[in-house]
C-alpha cells in the first residue's frame, strides 16, 4: 500500500469528522497497524483514543486520575462499588450479570496507585456495545454514591448479629487487603513505594491499608467519586474494527448529559516527587512469621530514578539497561546477587517504570539479620563494579535483541492485544503527554541502535551512573521476623472492635444489628425481573455454532527419524517459527520425579558444553526470542474410553517440553540451542543447584499464603486420582517438604543428588527408546514452514537415540510406569482426610471437594454450563458478596478428567460458614432447576456465559498449542462438536441432574489453608481436621 492510500484509509475509516467532538491529532503507530485518532468532546473535554485496525478482539476501556491522599483505599472501594448497579442497569451487581452470560474476552477494573482503569473486551459486536454501555453507565451514575450498602458491602461495616457476640470488620476490599498484607512481599513491596515517595500521593496505599480502611466515611466514598469521576477527568479507549463513528456516537449519549468541569483535571494531577533524600536512609519493619519459619530477613534497596519525563529513547535506555543488569537469571546484578550465599531468593523486579516516575528495586529474602547490611553493600558494590568494568558487546546484543523481538512480536498471551496497548499508552497519556509515544519504537530503536555504535557501552553506563550509582535518593528497607506480630496485629483489631462496642449505648447497638441483618436480607435478596430485564444480553441465536478447529498435519517418523513431527500452518505468525520438542520422561525412576521440576531449571540456567551460563543465556537471547524448559504431565484414555469419559488416571504422557521462538531464519540456531541444553546441560553444579532449590522454597511459602486456594485445590484432587496426587508431589503443599530435604541432601551429600540428576538425563536420552518419545510440534506461516524445512531436517538427524531403536509402551492403553508407585503412596501421603494447614495470615483458603463421577462415566456438556452458573452465582453471592470473601468459585473439569469437584474460596474472612455455604449448594441448585424450567432467558444467560469461555481469541503460539494438546488427547472434531452442542442444547433438568449428583458426592473431603486462630475457632463450630504447620 502506498503512503498516499495510506493516509486517505487513515482519513476515511480512522478519523471521522463528528459534531460532537474535535480532532486534536491523527497518527498511525505503524509498529502494530494501528490508525489511532485523538477527540476531544467538545461540551465536558473528555479525550478518546481511537485505535482503528483489523482486530476482531475489540477492547474498550475508561481510565479515571484517582490520587489519593490517604490509605483508607476509597479508590479501590470505588472501582468495586460503581459495578454494582447503576442508573440504567438496576441490578444489585451487573458486572456479575455480564461474566454470566457474555461473550467477554475480558472484563475487570484494577485500581493503580495513581488512576483506576475499567476494561472490557469482546469478539461480538453486539456484545462488545451491550458491556460498553454498562460499564460506561456505571462509572458516571453508579448506585454506589446513594445507597450507603454498596460502601458497607465492598468497603467496610461492621458486624453484629447478637449483643453478646464481639463486633466485627467485614467488607470484600477490606478483607482482599488483609490477604495482601498477610503477604511479606506485598508488605515489602508496599513500604518500599511509601518510602521513596515520602511527599506525593504514592505516600499512601490506594489499595487500602487493614487499619485505615474504617476510616472511610459514606461521605468521603462519594466526594471522591464527584471530584474524579467527571467526563473532563477521563481517558477513553476504543480498539478494533468496529465502526468509529459508531463509537463517538455512543459516547456522546453518556458524555452530553454533563457540562464543563474546568477544574477537574487540575484537582487530579499527580505532582512529581522532587528528589529530597540528600543521604541513603535505611527503614526497618516486622513482617509476621510462624512458630516453624526460619527467622530470616527481606532486604531491598529502592531508587527513585527520574524528576522529569523520560524522552522516548531514554525509555528504552532504562529497559534496556533493565535487562542488562536483572533481565535473567545470568544477568549480572541478578546472577551476583544469588550466587553472593546471603539470601535464598531475589526481591523487588529491578525497574517499575508505569507510574509518573520510574523506580529501582532489588534485594533479597532469606536473610541472616547479620548479613542485612551486606546485601545493601553488594548491590552498591556490584553496580559500582559495572559502572567500572562496563557491558561486553555480546551482552548488549542479546538484551537488545531480546527487547527488540519482544516489542515486534506484539505477544500478549490470553490477554487483548488491545489491553496491552491500552496500558502501555495510558503511561503517558494519564500524565497529559502524547499516548502513541508509549507504543513507537522503530525511531527509539534506530537512535538507540546508532548511539551505542558511536558509543559502545557508554549509553548505558552513563546512565547507571546518573541515575542509581550517583543518585542518592535511595531507601533501603528491612523486613524483620516476629513471631508475635500476626497475634498482635489480631489483638490490636479486636481491642479497636471492643473499644467501638464499648462506647454505643444499647440503641446504637441495635442499630448495628439492624444494620447487619438488612445488609445481609439485601444480599440475599433476588433482583426483581424488572431490574434483571434492564440489563443488555446476547440471546442463543447470536452464537457461533460450531467449534473453531486448528491445522495441524501430523508426519511419523518423518525422514526416518523415529521422530513424530506435528505442524500447525496459520494464516500469518509474523515470520516467526513456534517450537515445542517434547521429549518422554516414564522411563525416569519414580524416586528422582522430585527432581524434574528443578532440572528443567538446570537445562536453561547452568550452562551447555562450552557455553557458561551467562554465555548460553545470551546465545538464547541474542538468536531467539526465548526458550524454556517445562514438565508436561497429561492423563488420556484408552482407545475404548472416550475421551469426555471419567477414567482412573493409570494412562497418562509425561513429557519434557523445550520451547522456543525465532525468526525463520534464526531456527537453525533455536534447534541447535535445543539440542545442546537437552544433551550437555551441566547438571554439576553443586552451587547452582542448592541456589535453585533455596529459590523454589521461597516461591513456595511466598506463594502459599497468597495463593492458598490453589495449594487446597491441588491437596484435595491428590487424594482422587494418580494425576493429582502427582500434581501435588511435584507442586503441590506437601512438595515444600521435599524440596526442604532435598537442600539438606545437596548441601550434605551432593553426590547422591549428583547421581540422581545423571540418572534422569540418562533416562531421557535412553538410546534405544528415546527417538520414539519424541515429538517436533511447529506452528509457523508458509512461508515459515517452506523457511525453515532444512533446519528441521538437520535437527532431526542430530538427534540422540537410535532412529531405528525400540518402541515405547503404547501410554494410552497401558499403565504410566510412575502410576503404581503413586498409588502406593497415596493414602499415607495424601489421606482422604480433613486437612488443616496452619501459616502466618489473617485470611482463609477453604477448599472443599468429591468425586462427582466416577470411572467410565460420561461428563456431559452441559456440566460446563452448570459448574460456571454456581461459580458466578451462588458462591459469588454467598462466599463474596454475603461472606465478605474476595473470591468463592468452583473447579470441575467437564472434559472427562479426574470427576473430581471442588469449591473454594479465596482471602476469606470465614471458615466454618464458608464449608457451610459449600454443603448447602445441591439443596440451592435444586431449587434454581425447578426455577429455570420456566425462565429460558436465565438459562439461556448461563449457556451464553458457558460458550465464551470455549471462544476466547488466541495468539498464534496459543492456537497451535491448542490443536497440539487436542491431537496429543486424541479428541475428534466431532467429539469437540458434540460436546459444545451439548453445552448449547442444556435443559433445566440438567441443572437438577448436577444438583442430585452433588447432594450425593462421594468421598468428600476438606482442605484450608488457615492461621492457627482461624482453626480454633472452626473447631469450636464442629470444623475439626487434622492441623499441620507449614511453617
Amino acid at each position: 500500500m502506498s503512503t498516499t492510500a495510506t493516509q486517505e484509509d487513515v482519513e476515511k475509516v480512522a478519523a471521522v469528522e463528528h459534531p460532537s467532538y474535535e480532532i486534536v491529532s491523527k497518527d498511525v503507530v505503524t509498529e502494530y497497524g494501528a490508525y489511532c485518532t485523538i477527540y476531544r468532546h467538545k461540551k465536558t473535554g473528555a479525550e478518546i483514543l481511537s485505535v482503528h485496525n483489523d482486530d476482531d478482539n475489540k477492547v474498550f476501556g475508561i481510565t479515571f486520575r484517582t490520587p489519593p491522599t490517604d490509605s483508607t483505599g476509597v479508590p479501590h472501594i470505588l472501582e468495586h462499588s460503581v459495578l454494582c448497579g447503576s442508573r440504567k442497569y438496576r441490578t444489585k451487581e451487573p458486572f456479575v450479570q455480564l461474566l454470566q452470560g457474555s461473550l467477554q474476552t475480558f472484563l475487570n477494573a484494577f485500581t493503580y496507585p495513581d488512576r483506576t482503569c475499567y476494561v472490557l473486551a469482546s469478539q461480538n459486536e453486539k456484545d462488545f456495545k451491550n458491556l460498553i454501555n454498562v460499564y460506561t453507565d456505571a462509572v458516571f451514575h453508579p448506585r454506589a454514591t446513594s445507597d450507603p450498602a454498596v460502601h458497607a458491602q465492598e468497603g467496610w461495616h461492621l458486624e453484629l448479629e447478637d449483643k453478646e457476640q464481639p463486633l466485627t470488620y467485614k467488607g470484600v476490599v477490606y478483607n482482599e487487603m488483609k490477604g495482601v498484607y498477610s503477604s511479606p512481599d506485598s508488605r515489602l513491596y508496599r513500604q518500599s513505594q511509601r518510602s521513596i515517595f515520602p511527599s506525593n500521593t504514592y505516600s499512601v496505599d490506594s489499595g487500602g491499608d487493614p487499619k485505615v480502611i474504617p476510616n472511610l466515611s459514606f461521605e468521603d466514598f462519594q466526594q471522591f467519586h464527584a471530584k474524579f469521576y467527571h467526563p473532563a477527568n477521563s481517558r477513553i479507549f476504543f480498539w478494533g474494527d468496529d465502526d468509529v463513528k459508531q463509537r463517538l456516537d455512543l459516547m456522546d449519549e453518556y458524555l452530553c448529559e454533563f457540562d464543563e468541569s474546568p477544574e477537574s483535571k487540575p484537582a487530579s494531577v499527580v505532582e512529581w516527587q522532587k528528589k529530597t533524600i540528600t543521604e541513603p536512609k535505611w527503614e526497618t519493619h516486622l513482617y509476621p512469621v510462624g512458630d516453624d519459619q526460619p527467622e530470616t530477613n527481606m532486604v531491598m534497596v529502592n531508587w527513585l530514578l527520574n524528576e522529569r519525563p523520560f524522552t522516548p529513547t531514554e525509555d528504552l535506555i532504562v529497559g534496556v539497561l533493565d535487562h542488562l543488569l536483572m533481565g535473567n537469571g545470568q544477568s549480572v546484578l541478578y546472577k551476583t546477587l544469588m550466587e553472593s550465599g546471603l539470601g535464598s531468593a531475589i526481591t523487588g523486579g529491578g525497574l517499575s517504570d508505569e507510574l509518573l516516575q520510574a523506580t529501582f528495586s532489588v534485594g533479597l529474602k532469606g536473610v541472616q539479620s547479620e548479613n542485612a547490611k551486606k546485601v545493601e553493600e553488594l548491590v552498591i558494590k556490584t553496580l559500582e563494579k559495572v559502572l567500572e568494568e562496563g557491558f561486553s558487546d555480546e551482552e548488549i546484543a542479546s538484551s537488545m535483541n531480546t527487547i527488540e523481538f519482544r516489542l515486534r512480536e506484539f505477544n500478549t498471551g490470553s490477554y487483548p492485544k488491545g489491553l496491552s496497548f491500552m496500558l502501555g499508552a495510558m503511561s503517558k497519556w494519564i500524565y497529559d503527554r502524547k499516548p502513541t509515544d508509549a507504543l513507537k519504537f522503530e525511531e527509539p530503536l534506530a537512535e538507540l541502535k546508532a548511539m551505542i555504535a558511536e558509543n559502545g557501552d557508554a549509553v548505558f553506563r552513563d546512565f547507571l551512573k546518573e541515575y542509581l550509582v550517583n543518585n542518592m535518593h535511595r531507601v533501603t528497607l528491612e523486613l524483620a521476623p516476629s513471631k508475635s506480630l500476626e497475634s498482635e496485629e489480631l489483638k490490636e483489631e479486636q481491642d479497636r472492635l471492643a473499644a467501638i462496642k464499648s462506647s454505643l449505648s444499647d440503641d446504637e447497638l441495635d442499630e448495628v444489628i439492624k444494620k447487619t441483618v438488612e445488609l445481609k436480607a439485601l444480599q440475599a435478596s433476588e433482583d426483581s425481573p424488572e431490574d434483571r430485564a434492564t440489563i443488555p444480553s446476547l440471546e442463543l441465536a447470536d452464537l457461533k455454532r460450531d467449534v473453531t478447529e486448528y491445522p495441524i498435519e501430523v508426519s511419523d517418523n518423518e525422514s526416518d527419524s523415529g521422530v513424530t513431527v506435528v505442524r500447525h500452518e496459520l494464516a500469518s505468525t509474523s515470520g516467526i517459527a513456534y517450537v515445542n520438542f517434547a521429549v518422554d520422561t516414564s522411563g525416569v525412576d519414580y524416586n528422582d520425579i522430585a527432581l524434574l521440576p528443578i532440572f528443567t531449571r538446570i537445562m536453561t540456567e547452568t550452562g551447555a558444553g562450552e557455553y557458561t551460563d551467562v554465555q548460553l543465556s545470551q546465545r538464547i537471547g541474542t538468536h531467539t526470542g526465548g526458550v524454556g524448559v517445562s514438565l508436561m504431565k497429561t492423563s488420556v484414555n484408552p482407545d475404548s474410553v472416550p475421551s469426555y469419559a471419567i477414567y482412573e488416571g493409570n494412562n497418562m504422557i509425561s513429557k519434557l517440553s523445550i520451547r522456543g521462538k525465532a525468526t525463520s531464519d534464526k531456527t537453525g540456531e533455536l534447534f541447535s540451542i535445543f539440542k545442546l541444553i537437552l544433551t550437555e546441560a551441566k547438571i554439576d553444579s553443586k552451587k547452582k543447584v542448592v541456589e535453585m532449590l533455596k529459590e523454589t522454597k521461597s516461591r513456595i511459602e511466598s506463594s502459599i499464603q497468597g495463593s492458598g486456594h490453589s495449594y487446597a485445590n491441588t491437596r484435595i484432587k491428590a487424594r482422587y486420582s494418580v494425576g493429582g496426587f502427582l500434581d501435588e508431589k511435584m507442586g503441590g503443599i506437601s512438595y515444600l517438604s521435599t524440596v526442604n530435604e532435598l537442600i539438606k541432601q545437596a548441601e550434605t551429600d551432593w553426590d547422591s543428588v549428583l547421581k540422581r540428576l545423571e540418572n534422569i538425563r540418562s533416562a531421557i536420552l535412553n538410546n534405544a527408546t528415546c527417538r520414539s518419545g519424541m515429538i517436533l510440534d511447529i506452528t509457523g506461516d508458509k512461508a515459515v514452514m517452506d523457511a525453515i524445512k532444512p533446519s528441521v531436517e538437520e535437527f532431526l538427524k542430530s538427534l540422540p537415540g537410535d532412529a531405528n531403536g525400540e518402541k515405547l509402551q503404547d501410554f494410552y492403553n497401558t499403565e504410566h510406569p510412575w502410576a503404581t508407585k503413586a498409588k502406593e503412596e497415596m493414602a499415607s501421603i495424601a489421606p482422604l482426610k480433613d486437612e488443616g494447614f496452619v501459616v502466618p495470615t489473617q485470611v482463609s483458603y477453604v477448599g472443599k471437594g468429591g468425586l462427582l463421577f466416577e470411572e467410565g462415566e460420561k461428563v456431559h456438556g452441559s456440566s460446563a454450563v452448570v459448574s460456571r452458573y454456581l461459580r458466578t452465582g451462588y458462591l459469588w453471592d454467598h462466599v463474596r458478596v454475603i461472606g465478605g470473601a474476595y473470591g468463592g468459585f468452583c473447579t470441575f473439569n467437564p472434559m472427562g478428567g479426574d470427576g473430581v469437584f471442588t469449591f473454594l474460596s479465596y482471602r476469606d474472612p470465614n471458615l466454618d460458614k464458608t464449608i457451610d455455604v459449600y454443603d448447602a449448594t445441591a439443596d440451592v441448585l435444586l431449587k434454581a432447576a425447578e426455577e429455570l424450567e420456566n425462565d429460558p432467558e436465565a438459562l439461556a444467560t448461563a449457556i451464553i456465559g458457558a460458550v465464551g469461555d470455549l471462544d476466547g481469541a488466541l495468539s498464534p503460539d496459543q492456537k497451535g498449542n491448542k490443536s497440539f494438546n487436542r491431537w496429543l488427547l486424541r479428541q475428534t472434531p466431532e467429539e469437540r462438536q458434540q460436546f459444545r452442542d451439548e453445552i448449547l442444547n442444556t435443559k433445566a433438568s440438567d441443572f437438577k441432574d448436577f444438583a442430585l449428583r452433588l447432594k450425593n458426592m462421594k468421598k468428600t473431603s476438606v482442605s484450608v489453608v488457615s492461621s492457627k486462630a482461624a482453626f480454633e475457632s472452626a473447631a469450636k463450630a464442629g470444623k475439626v481436621m487434622e492441623l499441620k504447620q507449614v511453617f
